[in-house]
């Protein structure tokens, strides 16, 4: 519903009382709008259909509306409507779920490389020459600089390749096929990576697997924003940000198992029998993904019924006041465009970034629960349960930010446990271990608040959906620069209380939380010019005609294409 030109945008000069042309104008069709072409009086599916020009409802309008296949018992609030409904999100529920588990699959070479990091050194760090990948280093002759090259390389096409990847994906419009073939290739790179025998071979490897990488997350989060309404999207994207929080916790006791008993197996390495696992795994869940996946609701064909189809689509309409279609008139650039010039989306991915760079504990967190000197064994396991607990609170969080429709507070109240948490291990010894302990769960519990970060992408810049496949993946592609700067907050010198490391996070989860109080201030007044225009469209009949001139659209569309919208604040 975002437009540039739309005179409901909240960077609007004109009022709309000021408009007092009450010319009819009968040559204003469907296919004059340039943003809305796709709303025509004609079309079977449409629920306009029953309404007149002035946009009452219409008995000869209702009954055109019904032989061309419109169906009353779909509207909203029918108990067929709901019960169709019922089915459709358990279905898509069934089929999404296997996003959920390549979401899990990467923990086991995450884990494998994050070890060999001089910075990082999680598992035990006065034996980091035996971690380093049971031979990695040595097997590939690597120095500690071509190490920490192969470590960062991957970030460069992660970046660069998330913004054209979901313009790609938006364009063809096949996720089922799109998704599936990135997940192929990435399981085949992760094979290759395991016969790789130098620092050249391993280099690519790595560069190219951030590439492909790129199409995962941000067209993940894509696909489900056309699928769920944005009061439905905050669980769904924890359920699958899930996968990454399992992996915390038991990616590490994974990559420990292959580590301890497949080294030497039928001649290759341990590390190398590491990244044959996870590539054979990606490919083999890649084919189960190609029938299951769907595809958007508008070209979707297969595992829905007609009735499913029309209801997807008109949910889509409901949540926002338009279909979730581009306009054939649109260039391939056109989301690109309208995505870097509308200035919020780079409020909101500086404080992703900022909170990224805050939630980089994650990265050291067994180096963490080693400061409360247990074991290796002892570390590991005590490293799972306050990820399992961050799971379990973000998807209670979730739930009730769908429920509530609120996102700032749903967002803010985790940061600010995590901010206690900082606190608390600041102020106490490493030997007062249950301090510690419980200080570990409120840092991962932080991670609640970051993923409705997420979903607030989705909601803000809900159409057109060019635009949002752009928003998505530039937001979080610039945004894992946290990543970059996170790397360099935890340098063991710091421990082991890592007194300034945490003052480090600190200070980003303070700055996230005043980026997204000026965030919400932001869509609070759109919401204000938003009432303001339905009021001045209802207070002042006469207007509808120009108004529906500057919209290029029908004056049915003015009246109701965006009626009772309001961003999630």
């Amino acid at each position: 519903m975002e437009k540039p030109s739309s005179r409901f945008s909240e960077d609007t000069s004109s009022s709309p009382t000021t408009i007092t042309n009450t010319a009819t104008r009968p040559e204003f069709k469907p296919r004059d709008s340039k943003f809305h072409e796709h709303i025509d009086i004609t079309s079977p599916n449409s629920p306009r259909n029953s309404y007149d020009q002035n946009g009452n409802q219409n008995q000869n309008n209702k009954n055109f509306a019904t032989k061309a296949g419109y169906e009353e018992s779909l509207s909203l609030g029918q108990e067929r409507r709901i019960r169709i409904e019922k089915k459709l999100k358990l279905k898509l529920d069934a089929r999404f779920s296997i996003l959920v588990i390549r979401h899990k699959l990467g923990a086991i070479t995450d884990y494998y490389y994050a070890p060999f990091n001089p910075n990082r050194n999680y598992i035990d760090r006065n034996n980091a020459a035996a971690a380093r990948l049971k031979g990695f280093e040595a097997d590939l002759n690597l120095s500690d600089t071509e190490f920490q090259t192969l470590l960062s390389i991957l970030y460069v096409g992660y970046i660069l390749f998330q913004v054209p990847s979901n313009m790609l994906l938006n364009r063809i419009g096949r996720p089922s096929l799109y998704l599936p073939a990135a997940m192929l290739v990435w399981g085949m790179i992760s094979v290759l990576t395991g016969i790789t025998t130098n620092f050249h071979g391993a280099l690519l490897t790595r560069f190219f697997l951030g590439i492909v990488e790129a199409a995962f997350l941000p067209g993940a989060l894509f696909i489900l924003s056309k699928w769920y309404k944005k009061d439905e999207l905050s669980l769904r994207y924890t359920i699958l940000y899930c996968g990454n929080l399992i992996s915390n916790a038991f990616g590490s006791l994974i990559a420990a198992g292959v580590l301890a008993n497949m080294d030497g197996k039928l001649g290759h390495a341990a590390w190398r029998w590491l990244f044959y696992i996870e590539g054979a795994l990606t490919m083999f869940f890649a084919l189960v993904a190609i029938p299951m996946l769907p595809d958007f609701p508008h070209n979707t064909k297969r595992g829905f019924t007609e009735e499913e189809i029309k209801v997807a689509q008109l949910r889509m309409l409901e949540d926002v006041g338009e279909l979730d279609q581009d306009s054939s008139e649109e260039k391939w650039h056109s989301g690109l465009v309208m995505a870097l010039s509308d200035w919020k989306i780079y409020i909101l991915m500086l404080s992703l970034t900022a909170c990224v760079t805050g939630l980089s504990f994650n990265i050291y967190f067994p180096t963490l629960t080693k400061t409360l000197g247990y074991g290796t064994t002892e570390t590991l396991l005590l490293a799972a349960p306050p990820w399992v607990f961050s799971c379990l609170l973000a998807i209670l969080n979730s739930w009730h930010s769908d429920r509530t429709q609120e996102k700032f507070w749903h967002s803010t109240w985790p940061l600010l446990m995590g901010i206690m948490g900082f606190i608390i291990s600041m102020a106490t010894k490493p030997s007062n271990k249950a301090a510690r302990y419980v200080a570990l769960f409120f840092q991962a519990g932080s991670y609640a608040g970051y993923i409705i970060m997420y979903t607030w992408m989705s909601s803000s810049f809900p159409r057109p959906p060019a635009k949002r496949a752009v928003a998505l993946a530039f937001m979080n592609a610039l945004s894992q620069t946290g990543n970059i700067a996170g790397s360099y907050v935890w340098p063991a010198k710091y421990g082991p209380t890592y007194l300034k490391s945490y003052g480090v996070v600190l200070a980003m989860f303070v700055t996230t939380i005043i980026l997204n109080i000026w965030f919400r201030q932001i869509l609070v007044s759109a919401n204000r010019k938003l009432a303001e225009g339905e009021r001045a469209f209802g207070e002042h009949g006469d207007t509808l005609e120009q108004a529906a001139k500057l919209e290029s659209t029908t004056v049915r569309d003015a009246k109701q294409m965006q009626k009772g919208f309001r961003f999630l604040i």
